[in-house]
């Protein structure tokens, strides 16, 4: 029996006093601010970079895909582009499928080396 009476005593004794909630508000605030700068910020801007380089595509383009392929668009729609990847072998691949433009020449500099 003297086991359940040193919990009720134990019970009396006065609670921990809480920290102050603008502590955790500023916590809360702080953590944000940094997952915002570090994170999602340059997140948005590689997007926006690849959202304009998808955009400004155009009919003679070098470009490596996704996949690591290279090939020379010979044409753009909305969505789609066709690439030339050989002698006569053209491709369709979503515009969002490329991961660069590469400089004029590339590609040729690649088959001759």
């Amino acid at each position: 029996m003297s086991f359940f009476i040193a919990s009720a005593v134990a019970q009396t004794e006065a609670a921990a006093p809480q920290g102050n909630p603008m502590i955790t508000l500023l916590m809360f605030g702080g953590m944000f601010l940094f997952m915002y700068l570090l994170i999602i910020r340059p997140q948005r801007k590689r997007q926006k970079e690849h959202q304009n380089l998808v955009a400004a595509l155009a009919k003679g383009d070098e470009v490596v895909m996704t996949s690591g392929m290279l090939g020379k668009v010979i044409k753009v729609d909305e969505n789609y582009i066709v690439l030339e990847t050989g002698n006569n072998v053209e491709l369709k691949f979503q515009k969002v499928a490329v991961h660069a433009v590469l400089p004029k020449g590339t590609i040729k500099t690649i088959e001759s080396a």
